[in-house]
């Protein structure tokens, strides 16, 4: 397991699952520059290595998953312009070719919100609650919120969430698709991670093709897509995981896949 310079982030790695808690819970676990940096490292490390398949992204305590950027740090940047170029945990997130799930424990705020949403797939907890709030402030959201939350809720109820600001519960975040799942609180981690592992037993790199493919297909026309689709399917067949599969099928066993 890596070495990371700050205190505010835990790591846990069981059967391929590799567990990033944000660990601030008494400032709701917003991310200083340093959890970002730190974000950055994990999520690189993650996709190094042969150990970890699958992550799951949550937050300490039963209050918050992450409500975003601590405010409070940015009037560090010496200009608006230092800000922009910030290395942000959004992006690591988002550009992590490992597969994460986002267990959504409590406040997605802002900054948090954008985490969630830059991941693979969310589980919410009843207690989850979903808010663009920046609007309040004075800026917006700068970590993907609009297109991001777009694709996800659609074009009025993102304008909805963020041009009030307003938050929107757990169940209304599942009806609208936000979220694939909504469990108890006593169930999240459980259920997020009992998915990670179901992902992490499958051919590594065909997962990680489904998601690269999944991250194209939102940028193509629909026949590029298609195309696309069947290239990286023509790749996997030359995989010694898809010739595993071939013959587990075939002898009716389960395939045993390495990640390279």
């Amino acid at each position: 397991m890596i070495d990371i310079d700050t205190t505010d982030i835990h790591l846990e790695l069981v059967d391929h699952v590799l567990t990033i808690t944000l660990d601030r819970p008494a400032k709701l676990n917003s991310v200083t520059q340093q959890m970002s940096d730190a974000l950055v490292t994990v999520t690189e490390y993650a996709d190094a290595s042969n150990d970890v398949r699958a992550i799951v992204l949550t937050g300490a305590g039963e209050r918050a998953f992450c409500a975003g950027s601590d405010i409070r740090g940015l009037d560090a940047y010496e200009s608006p312009w230092d800000f922009r170029n910030r290395p942000d945990y959004c992006d690591a997130i988002r550009h992590c070719r490992t597969p994460i799930v986002a267990a959504v424990n409590g406040y997605a705020l802002g900054g948090g919100l954008e985490t969630a949403l830059s991941c693979d797939i969310i589980i919410a907890s009843s207690a989850a609650s979903f808010a663009a709030p920046e609007v309040k402030l004075g800026w917006i959201g700068g970590g993907g919120m609009t297109t991001l939350l777009t694709r996800a809720v659609g074009p009025s109820n993102t304008a909805l969430m963020t041009m009030t600001g307003d938050p929107i519960d757990a169940e209304r975040a599942l009806s609208w698709g936000l979220v694939s799942e909504v469990t108890s609180p006593a169930e999240l981690l459980a259920r997020a991670h009992g998915l990670a592992r179901v992902i992490a037993s499958r051919p590594p790199i065909a997962v990680e093709t489904a998601k690269a493919n999944l991250t194209a297909s939102a940028n193509m026309t629909q026949e590029q897509a298609i195309v696309y689709e069947r290239d990286l399917q023509t790749v996997c067949f030359a995989t010694d995981d898809a010739h595993e599969g071939r013959r587990a099928f075939a002898e009716k066993r389960d395939g045993i896949f390495s990640r390279r």
